[in-house]
């Protein structure tokens, strides 16, 4: 082979001689300094620790109220129709009022709620739907809306929750580099609908701006990606054959950035990260959709701790 042609061809393997010629030799990644990655990766396990047992993080979870039609009561009584065992509850501290798709909320005189510091009397609430719920506060409770399908529901979050006091943190697999996987962005033109199944057999219909193909062990997979209000990172719900055994049961979340002009994109998979639902069971998590069920073991990113 000519010298000056082996020179041109760089790191092309000769099998690609031929697109090299029609100027398609592919363009392979900028070197990743190990002990950096490392250290980006443990950064983002100190991240994640610091988020679960956040002061509204999902450890604070302690309760799920679905609404029915009307007065939807609260209170320490049984008689109510949410009821909490909490000191700072009264027997009977307000109600949720449900009126074709809008939730107003009528606090009992002196129960102590507020909304940003203010005491509340009444007032509409806004659900999740849009992403800024309403968020009611009675001592180390908070209250907001959530809407899934047609049904909405209260959460209720406390920040004194024993699961978020006694959290002992989670496990990770050792981080490995060769699970940060060069993909290539495939649009939908136009995105196309995916429906999402959660944890409650409800479904929702989400938007694939694309799929992600990449390559593991010599074979060729691909991902759906789902794009979400208000974030600018595509987010994947994936399963693999650690799911169930090492990681979650229901599958893991990942986000990645979006693709470059050329249509690259890094799915790192040391960031997979376990569903709310692995530490609560008042989370409505969606799960895997079938396209993004991988029949091999991503042995990368959150481990699950299973319940003791």
């Amino acid at each position: 082979m000519h010298s000056s042609l082996r020179r041109r061809i760089g790191n092309c393997t000769i099998a690609a001689l031929s697109l090299l010629l029609l100027g398609a030799c592919a363009r392979t990644s900028p070197k990743i300094d190990a002990n950096a990655y490392a250290k980006e990766i443990e950064q983002w396990h100190s991240e994640r620790l610091t988020g679960l047992k956040s002061e509204d993080g999902w450890l604070t979870l302690v309760g799920l109220f679905w609404l029915k039609e009307g007065n939807n009561r609260i209170g320490s009584d049984k008689s109510n129709d949410i009821v909490l065992a909490k000191e700072q509850i009264g027997t009977q501290s307000g109600v949720f009022v449900l009126k074709d798709g809008v939730v107003q909320f009528e606090a009992q005189p002196g129960s102590g709620f507020t909304v940003a510091g203010k005491p509340v009397a009444q007032l509409e609430l806004k659900s999740d739907e849009d992403g800024s719920p309403t968020v009611l506060q009675l001592g180390s409770l908070t209250f907001q809306i959530i809407k899934r399908g047609d049904k909405l529901g209260v959460r209720v979050k406390d920040k004194q929750n024993p699961d978020r006091i006694n959290f002992e943190g989670t496990q990770f697999y050792p981080t490995d580099l060769k699970w940060r996987i060069d993909a290539q962005f495939v649009p939908y033109n136009p995105p196309k609908a995916v429906p999402i199944t959660n944890v409650l057999g409800m479904e929702s219909g989400e938007t694939s701006p694309g799929a992600l193909k990449f390559s593991v062990g010599g074979s060729s997979y691909q991902l759906d990606a789902i794009t979400e209000k208000g974030e600018t990172k595509y987010f994947m719900i994936i399963a693999d054959k650690t799911s169930g055994k090492e990681t979650y049961p229901a599958g893991r979340y990942l986000y990645v950035d979006p693709p470059d002009a050329s249509g690259r994109m890094v799915i790192d998979f040391n960031k997979a990260y376990s569903p709310p639902c692995a530490f609560t069971k008042f989370a409505t998590c969606p799960l895997p959709p079938r396209q993004n069920r991988l029949p091999f073991a991503i042995e990368a990113g959150e481990k699950y701790r299973h319940p003791k």
